[in-house]
C-alpha cells in the first residue's frame, strides 16, 4: 500500500534528527510519496534540501503563496521562477487567493495568481490552489483562464457540493486533509456525493492535524488517519483509498 501526501510543508522542520524522524514515521505508515509546495523565495532552498535528502519520495513544487504577495511581489516571484532553472518541478503551487487575513491585497493577489497560471501552462504543469475565504474570486480567475492546459488540485478543499462540482468541472481534483475528520466540518456529507476518482489526500503539515491529533502539530505520517476516515465515508478499505488516490496523484503530477 502506498499513500501519497499531495501537500506537505514537512521541510519547515529544520532539525536534522527530527526531520529524519518525521520521514521514518511516514514510511512506517505507508506514506511514501510527499509533494512539497514552497510559499515564498526563502522556502525554496528548504524544499530542495528535503528533495535531495529523499529522492524518489519527495517531489518539489514552486509558487508564491497568496499571503506572501506584498508590495514588490514581482521581484520575489522572479527569484522563485529563477530557481526552476536547474531543478525539475511537478506543479506550480501553492498559489491562489486568501482574503481571510487581508482583503486589501486582492488586486495584486489576482495578478500574481494569473501570472503563475500562465507559467504553469507554459510548462505544461498542474497548479495547486490555495483558496481561503475567496471561492468566488478564485473561480472567477479560473473561469477566465480556463482551457485544456488548466488543471490541478484544489488544496484543502472545504467548500460545499456545488463548489466541489464546479472545481471538478474545471479540471481540478479535491485535496482532502485533516478537516474531513472534524465532526462539524460537513465534508463527511459532501464527499460521498463524488467519486473517489476526483479526490487526492493531503496533510498540509504542520497545519490542520486530523483527529486524534487535532490541535497539535501535524505531520505527513498522520495521512493514515485521513485515509481511514475517507475509507469509512466511502464504505471501502484503506488499501482501495490508497490505490485510487495515489493513482490520481500520478495522473496530476506525471510521476
Amino acid at each position: 500500500m502506498i499513500l501519497t501526501d499531495t501537500h506537505t510543508h514537512l521541510y519547515y522542520q529544520d532539525d536534522d534528527v527530527k526531520r529524519a524522524d518525521l520521514v521514518r514515521r511516514c514510511i512506517d505508515n505507508d506514506v511514501k510519496r510527499l509533494f512539497l509546495p514552497n510559499v515564498d523565495a526563502a522556502s525554496v532552498a528548504q524544499v530542495f534540501r528535503l528533495v535531495n535528502e529523499y529522492p524518489g519520495m519527495c517531489y518539489p513544487m514552486l509558487g508564491m503563496h497568496p499571503c506572501s504577495v506584498k508590495e514588490g511581489w514581482e521581484e520575489e516571484l522572479a527569484v522563485i521562477r529563477d530557481s526552476k532553472k536547474d531543478n525539475t518541478i511537478y506543479a506550480i503551487g501553492e498559489i491562489g487567493i486568501d482574503l481571510y487575513w487581508d482583503k486589501t491585497t486582492l488586486g495584486i493577489q489576482v495578478q500574481a495568481f494569473k501570472q503563475q497560471i500562465a507559467w504553469a501552462k507554459a510548462l505544461k504543469l498542474p497548479i495547486v490552489i490555495h483558496c481561503r475565504a475567496a471561492f468566488d474570486e478564485v473561480f472567477q480567475v479560473l473561469e477566465e483562464e480556463n482551457d485544456d492546459d488548466l488543471h490541478g488540485i484544489f488544496h484543502c478543499f472545504t467548500g460545499d457540493a456545488e463548489q466541489a462540482q464546479r472545481a471538478i468541472d474545471l479540471g481540478f481534483y479535491l485535496g482532502i486533509g485533516g478537516v474531513v475528520t472534524y465532526k462539524n466540518a460537513g465534508l463527511d456529507k459532501i464527499l460521498p456525493q463524488f467519486d473517489l476518482s476526483h479526490i487526492v489526500l493531503e496533510t498540509d503539515s504542520p497545519y490542520l492535524s486530523p483527529v486524534p491529533h487535532r490541535g497539535k502539530p501535524n505531520e505527513s505520517s498522520y495521512l493514515i488517519y485521513i485515509a481511514q476516515k475517507v475509507a469509512e465515508l466511502y464504505q471501502t478499505d484503506i488499501a482501495t483509498v490508497a490505490d485510487i488516490t495515489t493513482a490520481n496523484s500520478k495522473k496530476i503530477f506525471g510521476v
